[in-house]
This record gives structure tokens, sequence and C-alpha cells, in this order.
């Protein structure tokens, strides 16, 4: 296994948001700068499969591999010869904040030849769009609490 990049944010927004965020997947280009557009085949939920398309790049197959709400969702992207892992872990904090860490991940015979192809693109956006969720989710529950 190869990894590829980690990021860690925490926030005032609650689990449940971020898991709103995430379900909705018509609005991950608003966070997900390098992501064009993205489609799951049926619900937010484990082994539902989708489709994205990456800025500049083909579409992409997916499965929501694991998803426990407001603790865990895992995608995987099934790439010629690899698998790309995406695993974020939320969970609230003894301060009363929410953490959220993000692992990425690769693995099969080819995960080198697309660490050279993906890895430099996601290690620079990974924090970032981390960033940009937390914001997003932080707007979102200051709407919800008016």
């Amino acid at each position: 296994m190869t990894k590829l990049a980690a990021a860690r944010i925490t926030s005032t927004a609650h689990p449940s948001v971020f898991f709103a965020r995430w379900a909705d997947t018509a609005t991950w280009p608003e966070w997900n700068t390098d992501t064009e557009w993205v489609r799951l085949d049926g619900p937010f939920e484990a082994g539902t499969t989708g489709v994205l398309k990456p800025k500049g790049g083909p579409k992409v197959p997916f499965t929501v591999e694991t998803l426990v709400p407001e603790r865990e969702f895992t995608d995987v992207s099934k790439l010629l010869g690899a698998r790309l892992t995406f695993r974020h872990l939320v969970g609230r904090t003894a301060e009363g904040t929410t953490a959220v860490d993000v692992d990425v991940t690769l693995t099969g015979p080819l995960a080198p030849l697309w660490n050279a192809i993906l890895g430099k693109g996601i290690r620079d956006s990974l924090q970032a769009d981390l960033d940009r969720l937390a914001a997003t989710a932080e707007a979102d529950s200051a709407v919800t609490a008016r």
C-alpha cells in the first residue's frame, strides 16, 4: 500500500453536517476543486457505486466501500491495475468540536504508476479541499441554526 496524502481539520460543525455534504455528491465540486462532477447510482450507503469526473481526466468508477454515519466514509476508485482509497474519519473531540481526518492510499500492481500520475496533485490539494469542506459545513450549520 502506498500512502499518498493525509489531511486533518477541526470544525464547529457536527459530524452529521459533513455526512450530509458527502451524501450530496452533486455539491462535491463546490469544495473539491479537482472534481468536475460526481454521480451516485443509488443512496449514499455502503456498496453503492458511482462515477466521478476529475477535471482534465477520464471518468472513474468508484464504490462507497464503508459508511458508518457520523464516523466513517470510505470510497474506492477503480483504476487500471490499482485502487485509490479515500478514507474519511469523523468524530467529536474532548473539546466538543469535530475532527475530520482524510487518508488517501493506493494499492495494486500499478500503484507506483498511478502515484506518479496522481500523487502530487492529491498531495497538493487534499488539505485545501478539506479546509473548504469545513468552511462549507460551518456555513451550513450557521444557516440551520437560524
